[in-house]
């Protein structure tokens, strides 16, 4: 994979404002080899955007691709491989398989509420361009033992609102929401395939549902609304007739 150039584009999509630091195109570790997840990060300091560009003793920089300010603007540092996951304990978080995004914070004060919407959008736009389920979106915290990054915020309810954005925002759902796989007639509706609808629910019903991938009795009872909703066969399976009507 070449040096990915396309960065700023992605991110002028949230319509969050975006800066272009000088070099940003030609800056990394070589070419980033694959994108496979994508890892969220708080810097412990503020005003620090150009340590996530020119590292710090011990470790050289860029130490990520994105530093997102406080006030939501993101800056795009680099377009190769950076410095910001390793050890880890996922191969699709390393540093050759996944974008870094730092956001501006000290590690204790509270969350702006523009920024952490800048970094929801950021995640789900960076999503829809590589091909990345919200699954894909992990906290360094829950990559790397001992991390406590991004302190307070539940990655669950994050990839839960990343979810609803690539559900709802842009030109409908991206191309990783295809038909589920049948066997015997019923639906195999497994792991992000749960979280998918459990999304769809919240976004269609206000459900509330914790999009946790576990078909359980709420799940079951949100798609028989959605069912009577719709005037198809209420029976709480999601069928053919059932997925299609959610998009």
């Amino acid at each position: 994979m070449p040096y990915l150039t396309q960065l700023a584009t992605v991110a002028r999509r949230t319509g969050y404002p975006v800066v272009e630091v000088a070099g940003w195109k030609t800056r990394g570790h070589g070419p980033q080899p694959a994108v496979r997840g994508i890892v969220a990060h708080h810097t412990a300091g503020r005003d620090d955007m150009h340590v996530v560009r020119d590292g710090r003793p011990g470790l050289d920089g860029p130490l990520s691709h994105v530093w997102l300010q406080h006030t939501g603007r993101i800056y795009v540092v680099a377009a190769g491989k950076c410095w910001h996951n390793y050890p880890s304990t996922s191969a699709n978080h390393d540093n050759s398989h996944a974008l870094g995004i730092e956001a501006e914070n000290d590690g204790h004060e509270p969350w702006p509420a523009a920024q952490l919407d800048a970094y929801r959008k950021l995640c789900a736009e960076l999503c829809r361009a590589f091909g990345l389920t919200p699954s894909r979106v992990k906290g360094h915290k829950e990559v790397q033992p001992g991390k406590p990054d991004p302190h307070g915020v539940d990655m669950d309810r994050f990839r839960a609102d990343v979810a609803e954005l690539l559900l709802t925002e842009h030109d409908g759902p991206p191309a990783w929401l295809r038909p589920l796989k049948y066997v015997s007639g019923r639906p195999l509706m497994m792991g992000q395939d749960v979280r998918t609808w459990q999304a769809a629910l919240n976004t269609k019903l206000d459900a509330k549902l914790a999009v946790d991938g576990a078909f359980g009795s709420k799940t079951a009872a949100g798609t028989r609304t959605f069912q009577r909703r719709e005037g198809l066969a209420v029976d709480g399976i999601v069928g053919p007739a059932t997925w299609a009507a959610a998009w």
